[in-house]
């Protein structure tokens, strides 16, 4: 009986015979009993095969299953004179074939084991066959899961996914506004955050970084808006939030005072700009643990103008150089103290730079027997007249009291020094000093100067979104990638986990930009290159999202390890995709411009196939029952519901 009722189950489920073999392409010839779109089966409707479904090859013992990629028709030439036929008979269905993998001892596995042979028997796949080739966490792994979503087809089949595979890889997240896509990264991390976020082993060996540059997954209520919603895709206990300027973010000392980091941030030029900031933070000075800038300006700058008999520099240097530290003196009334004995004392108007004062002046004027010249003269007594009140006023200056003013402060004075003993041409690098004024002045309302806290929450939040300088907002995010990057590589621990996630990544992972130079261009890809392509021996990995796959870099995209594919529309996106991601059929592929929304394709490394799937709705209630939104602010705005009364 049950032979009789497997035999039957073959023959309703057996759609035709192989007819051609081209490599992993095959061509099925369908029985002509099977061309309706769908089968009745003990009062089941069954779906026929049909483009984007699976089948199976039986070849003897071997079961080898297909994806269907299309399909055509073809006149039976044997039939073709039969005039007592009508033209659906005399017409062959054949469907192509792509071979996907095989099952074996009731697990499927991707891959190419054999091919089959002509005239192999094909079928449909029963319900369990169907589940197996879904099936995409192995039995061993079955506690390390977290559920998605469900297949867009089959909505009763869900798409489970394994940690390991998913999260100890690179991610990317593609598809254009509105598509879903910042919903769908938010529903990865909550569903991996809930599983996990009590774990002390968790909370202690992780840290993800979200660079956030819209604010979208920060509480409206602290950046301006109205809607108080604080948990954000995990509970506020287990994450920092650094909503820029209003909180700022610690930078370590030595991440700013890297030479690459600083000639980027100030877009210094290769040839020259670069190697005095070299110099600069190699000054044994600056490196000591008591220097004082006081004692500086008045040993090595004041002291070397005064050794100087004669100077083309004019006399102005003085009042330039404290001009530029105008903002690093916190007493506004010591500064305009020497900025007035600098400028009345000094003759402002020689050609020749002499230091002569209106005082010397006078007494060279009241004693006729000297014979010295006004220069002598002035030499002489330039100590009594300016540089000893002036030291003194030096003395009682406070410098602002934090490292990014040191920063800047060591530029200026190392500017000035070499100015004076003529070891810098002044006009190549008088541009990157005015550059350093500006650029620091901003970073300093975004960024301190200190260690970041061993005890961090293992979520940070970063929004840049209130920050208006596209420069800055894109350089703070490499400085920040490459800081967590640098500091998880160097300490080499094989417990602790690093995941860098950037949504709207094409920001700072462009390939193209006209508004940076080539060397900041070249230095920022080739730092997340880096990370995409040497992160995992560290445990670091890399997570984007981003509505333009076509801006970021192709080496980026294609060493990502599982995609995530909502709906593209632009040409170039998705040519984008089509040259770098490998693990795409050409039913997928098609697939990509109609998704609807909240839908995506998944392929990677975490799913044998590709797959189409609807993601899950994030819960609006927490364990306790409590509501509570942990969804990013990402929806488009309603127009009709604020223009009615």
């Amino acid at each position: 009986m049950k032979s009789h009722q497997k035999n039957n189950l073959d023959y309703i489920l057996k759609v035709g015979v192989v007819t051609a073999i081209k490599g992993r392409s095959v061509d099925v010839c369908v029985d002509k009993s099977k061309n309706a779109s769908h089968l009745l089966y003990n009062g089941q409707v069954l779906k026929n095969v049909s483009v984007g479904s699976y089948i199976k090859i039986s070849k003897g013992f071997e079961e080898l299953i297909g994806k269907i990629e299309g399909e055509f028709i073809s006149e039976d030439k044997k039939l073709a004179n039969k005039s007592y036929l009508n033209n659906q008979e005399r017409i062959k269905r054949f469907l192509n074939i792509s071979l996907v993998g095989y099952i074996e001892k009731g697990e499927f596995k991707q891959g190419l084991k054999e091919l089959p042979l002509l005239d192999n028997e094909c079928y449909l796949l029963t319900e369990n066959e169907f589940n197996i080739v879904h099936k995409f966490v192995k039995e061993e792994d079955k506690e390390d899961v977290i559920k998605l979503g469900s297949l867009a087809s089959e909505t009763a089949v869900s798409i489970e996914l394994g940690v390991n595979n998913l999260f100890a890889s690179h991610i990317g997240i593609f598809g254009n506004t509105g598509s879903g896509k910042s919903y769908t990264l938010s529903k990865l991390y909550h569903e991996l955050f809930k599983k996990y976020k009590t774990n002390s082993n968790f909370q202690q060996n992780t840290k993800f970084v979200l660079i956030d540059f819209n604010g979208e997954y920060v509480n409206p209520k602290e950046s301006g808006g109205v809607d108080d919603c604080p948990d954000i895709i995990i509970e506020k206990e287990f994450k920092e939030e650094y909503i820029l300027p209003k909180r700022k973010f610690p930078i370590s000392k030595n991440t700013i005072e890297n030479v690459e980091i600083l000639s980027i941030l100030l877009d210094a030029t290769e040839k020259t700009q670069k190697p005095f900031l070299s110099r600069t933070f190699e000054y044994s000075k600056f490196k000591k643990a008591d220097f004082c800038p006081k004692t500086f300006i008045n040993d090595e700058i004041i002291d070397v103008i005064l050794m100087k008999k004669s100077t083309d520099l004019g006399v102005k240097i003085f009042s330039e150089l404290f001009t530029d530290l105008f903002d690093l003196i916190s007493d506004g009334e010591i500064y305009s103290d020497i900025k007035n004995h600098i400028e009345t004392e000094i003759d402002q108007n020689t050609k020749t730079g002499s230091y002569i004062s209106s005082t010397v002046r006078l007494d060279q004027k009241k004693d006729k027997s000297k014979e010295t010249t006004s220069k002598e003269y002035a030499s002489e007594n330039i100590e009594t007249y300016f540089t000893t009140p002036l030291k003194e006023k030096i003395e009682k200056i406070n410098f602002t009291n934090d490292d990014l003013s040191e920063i800047k402060l060591k530029i200026i004075l190392k500017y000035y020094k070499d100015i004076i003993t003529g070891h810098i041409n002044r006009e190549f690098i008088s541009h990157l000093i005015n550059r350093a004024k500006k650029v620091f002045n901003q970073l300093n309302e975004f960024i301190e100067i200190k260690e970041q806290d061993a005890k961090m929450k293992f979520l940070t939040v970063i929004s840049l979104k209130n920050i208006n300088d596209t420069s800055i907002k894109k350089a703070l995010s490499l400085v920040i990638s490459k800081q967590y990057y640098d500091a998880h590589k160097t300490a080499s621990d094989k417990t602790k986990y690093l995941n860098i996630i950037i949504d709207e990544a094409h920001n700072v992972l462009s390939k193209s930009s006209n508004r940076e130079s080539e060397t900041w261009k070249d230095y920022r890809l080739e730092t997340f290159e880096e990370i995409i392509k040497e992160g995992r021996k560290f445990g670091v990995f890399l997570t984007i999202a981003s509505q333009r796959p076509s801006d970021i870099s192709d080496t980026i995209i294609s060493q990502l390890h599982n995609y995530f594919l909502h709906r593209l529309i632009n040409n170039k996106d998705i040519d984008a995709i089509e040259k770098t991601v490998s693990y795409l059929d050409k039913v997928s592929f098609d697939n990509i411009p109609i998704l609807p929304q909240g839908t995506c394709i998944l392929a990677g490394l975490s799913a044998q196939i590709p797959v189409v799937i609807k993601v899950d709705e994030i819960p609006e209630v927490n364990e306790n029952g409590d509501k509570i939104r942990y969804a990013p602010f990402n929806e488009t705005i309603n127009l009709t519901d604020n223009w009615k009364d």
